[in-house]
């Protein structure tokens, strides 16, 4: 009878020979083929993916590492880089305290290690912004050191391996110790994003295709129960809603009165219209009433954006209104944005869908958020 430890190099064996043969191409990886040609992970990058894919997408992620990457090559050019410009070529990508912390962890790299990241998962979950999960998959993929990384989709594959029946997030210390007794020490980071590429593409949430999997004679959750209700999951809370409002002023010329957010808290440093002091536990003034300055302001619908913790939904008002220094001096950190420019800026995507609820074609890219028709928000 073949012991645990056998079980696990077994499955490990299975799982790489899968993602020779299998694996994504990805801008950020290095790939058997390239790996076989002496070809080696930069640390970077793969720090640079892993911060951007956290609550992403791989998809919605592929243009903002091209973007970064060519906008700053090295980590040095990101230590350098201007805040502001920063948070502009990552607004629309979610979580906006992962940019902040980017920044920082960048010059921590450049300031305090040379331009070099650390090799160890201690010595880098010492930057800022890096926690376990990202500090293992930098460890394993791009410096190959038997680090146990376990994001979603791993989660899904070990707890259907294993048929773990304690829900997330509870079960997450037995997962990663299964991981880890995994993990080989050749070739960890292949290891690694093999277990992520088959999440993402065999073992997926629903209608997994187990037939094609290289692990499914390993798979309990196969033999024994239906591998979709795994990962067990804790019963979610309802979100709250929270309400408020926004203003979108335009003046003769189409630009937008645009004003900075404080640098801390939910959005910090992200650029936006004027609005009510709404957060996620306490609601806005969501009336006209509410209004920054005065000016024929007329209400135009509302909409809606789910964040991590809540729902907000927006009450939109728009007005044309000349550009005043009474306005213009009333305290607010603000500027006029010409159109052709808005879409540029360090918009967040809640911001984003305000302005086109209120000016249908703000963003002529094709970056429109969608519209929404809904009756004011009272």
């Amino acid at each position: 009878m073949m012991t645990t430890i056998s079980k696990a190099a077994g499955a490990a064996a299975l799982l790489l020979s899968w993602y020779d043969r299998h694996h994504r191409d990805l801008p950020w990886r290095i790939s058997p083929v390239m790996a076989a040609r002496g070809m080696h992970p930069d640390p970077y990058h793969i720090w640079l993916s892993e911060v951007m894919l956290q609550q992403t997408t791989v998809q919605a992620v592929k243009a903002y590492f091209e973007k970064f990457r060519r906008l700053w090559p090295t980590v040095a050019d990101l230590a350098v880089a201007d805040t502001e410009e920063v948070m502009k070529a990552w607004a629309g990508l979610g979580y906006y305290a992962r940019a902040r912390n980017l920044k920082k962890c960048a010059e921590a790299v450049a300031r305090d290690h040379g331009g070099r990241f650390p090799e160890t998962e201690e010595g880098l979950k010492a930057l800022p912004g890096i926690g376990d999960y990202t500090a293992a998959a930098v460890a394993a993929i791009a410096f190959n050191r038997q680090s146990a990384v376990l994001d979603g989709n791993v989660e899904r594959v070990i707890s259907r391996l294993h048929a773990i029946e304690t829900p997330l997030p509870a079960a997450k210390p037995q997962m990663r110790m299964l991981v880890a007794e995994m993990t080989p020490q050749d070739r960890p980071g292949d290891f690694a994003q093999g277990m992520m590429d088959l999440g993402a593409t065999i073992c997926t949430p629903k209608r997994p295709a187990c037939a094609l999997c290289p692990l499914n004679d390993h798979c309990l959750a196969l033999k024994t129960a239906d591998p979709e209700t795994f990962p067990r999951k804790a019963a979610k809370k309802d979100k709250p809603l929270r309400v408020g409002a926004a203003f979108v002023a335009v003046d003769q010329s189409g630009a937008v009165y645009l004003r900075k957010r404080a640098e801390t808290g939910l959005l910090g440093g992200m650029t936006e219209v004027p609005g009510t002091a709404w957060t996620s536990r306490v609601d806005g003034d969501n009336s006209i009433e509410a209004k920054p300055f005065p000016a024929q302001w007329h209400a135009c619908g509302a909409i809606s954006h789910v964040f991590t913790h809540f729902e907000l939904r927006l009450s939109v008002h728009s007005a044309t209104v000349a550009r005043s220094a009474q306005m213009i001096g009333s305290g607010e950190n603000g500027w006029w944005e010409p159109a052709e420019t808005l879409g540029a800026q360090a918009l967040p995507t809640v911001m984003k869908k305000a302005i086109a609820q209120a000016i249908p074609h703000a963003f002529k890219d094709g970056a429109e958020p969608k519209r929404q028709v809904r009756k004011t928000a009272t």
